[in-house]
């Protein structure tokens, strides 16, 4: 077989079953390729976890239309690790026919301890490594070292200096790779066997990838000075104290050629940071220039040029991964805020660059949306992929440690381009705080009411269809998810309106004894976006203002003084669009948001679709089948005609994927 996926999809042809019932411990199901094939065979997936919402589901969206004559295939997946699917309700094992896949069948000869911690989006490297190299029975570190080599590309025995450390490093952090923590220490123990690395703080740099670029950045300012004083004699020796946050070694050879093919786009997309020099005017004329601050208008076109050229060379395709797309939206970020910078907007051949990278980041996202968006709902939480995913990921964080607590903070509106502002203000700041950056999905539509709603409530939309046009059922949503994992009322907190004046009653709420769990929504930067008029540039402005107020960091002061692990996120990001005009619908629109309708059939929707011809239709996927999204055309909103606002509510990558980013203080 050409992938291991087709053992499992060979099992899926259409006309054999209407139910099928699938016992998947390791999770096999859930893996991007897998969902997409059995979706393009016409098939509907639901894991089996929640009985009362499974039961809701199943009973409302299939049992009813098979009950009507019509025909829809269903998979109902039970992941538990009991594997037995006797735990399934009787109904469900008398109508359907039963599979089961493992790990084991696929991976024969690898130690299943080893490979069931890997990313499921990983098993096509690791399939075609064991077809080509047919490696018999392995041991634990025998796979462990195999799957290195073949699936990360890393090969212990070829990290023998510090240049090739470096490069292995620079790789996996620069790439976001995630390695599982028994790959890691088999690296380390390979790794302390070489002597050269005794000085290196290896446990941090191998995994936590903010330390190494810390690592780096501290690094970067003492390699200038050697590449300064270089001069017919060699390298001056240089005794100034740099106050090294991370000990040993001092220098780095960021000049060989396998680390310094990375060093541009460090710089460039925000990774590291230029910074000031005695000898600015030298270096600006070598190789190093990138990472040397000069005047800024000469620093923000170079690197502005180099970015955009960066990010037209790596628009993901239609069949990537979701992680590329997140990995991406970065570095996206990155350009938004470079652009809009103040005081001088962008002008001349940069804007246009600018706008025809726009094009092409809209129309390969909106294709990639249209491709992979189902499959994304029903992924593992761990690594959270949706706002939905959240909780359960949180949950975990708190379910090993009864005495561990943790805040989600939702900035209501909060784009990953303003989230950029708002760290480098708190950065100003509160120079003891660390972010641990992360990226995760919206819902379609990406409105407050849909998107919001699912992060507190754990659930795809499709569960709330009651309140999915309100959020006034969410302090109500996020109390019953802890209430489902064990937690009492009074462990559980949950406070809007945030953002502005005293701190007062959210430090009275956090006080309780038995607090644990606080869910909290920030809505000062969609109060900023509803009101703006001055574009992507004036929010920006705003929110930096916002941000440098003491509010929002006293905030992250407080919670993390309780002893909580904060977590920030936001349901839905923004966009500038210009008006496409206004549809004189009458009162059929259940909602009518600038980016989004919403209508209650489709036959009233299309109407609507045929004046607007170039908005587009979406099927309600995950949501209710009654709440039917038209999506206005690309940066346009249903406003007037030439009217520019700030909105959402649409599919744009600013609209869609948006920041999850855990805060420590400089203690933790």
């Amino acid at each position: 077989m050409s992938s291991w996926r087709d053992q499992i999809l060979r099992e899926f042809m259409p006309d054999v079953s209407r139910l099928t019932v699938v016992s998947d411990p390791d999770g096999l199901l859930l893996e991007e390729g897998i969902l997409q094939g059995i979706g393009e065979q016409g098939f509907e997936l639901i894991p089996f976890e929640d009985h009362i919402a499974f039961r809701y589901a199943y009973e409302t969206r299939f049992r009813s239309r098979w009950d009507r004559g019509e025909q829809t295939e269903l998979v109902v997946v039970l992941r538990s690790h009991a594997s037995s699917l006797d735990s399934l309700p009787y109904d469900l094992l008398q109508a359907g026919r039963k599979l089961s896949f493992t790990l084991g069948d696929i991976f024969p000869t690898l130690s299943y301890p080893v490979i069931a911690v890997l990313d499921r989006g990983d098993l096509e490297a690791l399939y075609e490594a064991q077809k080509r190299h047919a490696p018999g029975q392995l041991g634990d570190n025998a796979t462990k070292e195999f799957v290195l080599r073949h699936v990360f590309e890393i090969a212990p025995e070829l990290i023998k200096e510090a240049k090739d450390l470096l490069r292995v490093l620079l790789r996996r952090h620069y790439k976001g790779q995630r390695i599982p923590a028994i790959l890691d220490e088999r690296l380390l123990q390979l790794l302390r066997q070489n002597s050269t690395f005794d000085d290196w703080p290896l446990e941090i740099l191998v995994s936590d990838r903010e330390a190494f670029f810390t690592f780096l950045q501290e690094r970067w300012t003492i390699f200038l000075d050697r590449e300064a004083g270089k001069g017919e004699y060699g390298v001056r020796e240089d005794k100034k104290p740099y106050g090294l946050a991370i000990a040993s070694p001092a220098d780095l050879p960021f000049d060989h050629h396998d680390v310094r093919v990375y060093i541009d786009n460090l710089f460039v997309e925000g990774l590291l940071h230029s910074v000031p020099h005695d000898r600015a005017d030298t270096l600006a004329k070598t190789w190093v220039s990138i990472g040397v601050r000069t005047v800024p208008s000469e620093d923000r076109p170079r690197r502005l040029g180099k970015l955009i050229d960066s990010l037209r060379e790596s628009i993901p395709a239609d069949n990537s991964k979701h992680t590329d797309w997140l990995l991406f939206a970065r570095r996206w970020a990155e350009l938004i805020l470079l652009i809009n910078e103040q005081p001088d907007p962008v002008t001349g051949e940069a804007k246009e660059l600018a706008k025809g990278l726009q094009v092409l980041v809209d129309n390969g996202f909106s294709a990639w949306l249209h491709k992979r968006y189902a499959g994304l709902i029903n992924l593992p939480p761990v690594p959270p992929v949706m706002l939905h995913h959240l909780p359960r990921f949180l949950a975990r964080q708190v379910g090993k440690n009864r005495e561990a607590k943790v805040a989600l903070i939702v900035v209501d509106g909060l784009a990953m381009d303003q989230w950029l502002v708002v760290r480098n203000a708190l950065t100003s700041v509160h120079s003891g705080f660390r972010f641990r950056e992360q990226a995760v999905f919206a819902w379609i539509p990406s409105l407050t009411s849909v998107s919001r709603q699912a992060a507190f409530a754990g659930k795809a939309p499709i569960f709330f269809p009651n309140t999915i046009q309100t959020t006034e059922k969410e302090p109500a949503l996020w109390s019953q998810f802890w209430a489902d994992q064990g937690f009492t009322p009074n462990e559980v907190v949950y406070l809007k309106g945030l953002g502005d004046g005293s701190l007062e009653s959210l430090s009275e709420a956090l006080s309780h004894p038995k607090a644990r769990v606080a869910g909290l929504v920030v809505d000062k930067v969609d109060k900023i976006m509803h009101g703006m008029e001055l574009g992507t540039a004036g929010m920006h402005n705003q929110v930096r203002q916002w941000a440098q107020q003491p509010y929002f960091g006293a905030l992250i002061d407080l919670l993390l003084g309780k002893g909580f692990s904060v977590y920030v996120t936001s349901d839905h990001g923004n966009i500038e669009a210009k008006g496409c005009g206004r549809p004189t619908e009458g009162a059929v629109a259940d909602l009518r948001g600038e980016r989004v309708r919403i209508y209650p059939d489709a036959v009233l929707r299309e109407k609507v679709n045929n004046v607007f011809p170039t908005a587009s239709e979406w099927d309600p996927i995950g949501l209710p089948d009654d709440y039917l999204a038209l999506l206005a055309p690309s940066r346009q909103a249903f406003v007037p005609e030439k009217q520019r606002i700030v909105c959402h509510g649409g599919v744009s990558l600013e609209e869609i994927i948006v920041p999850f980013v855990q805060i420590e203080g400089a203690e933790s």
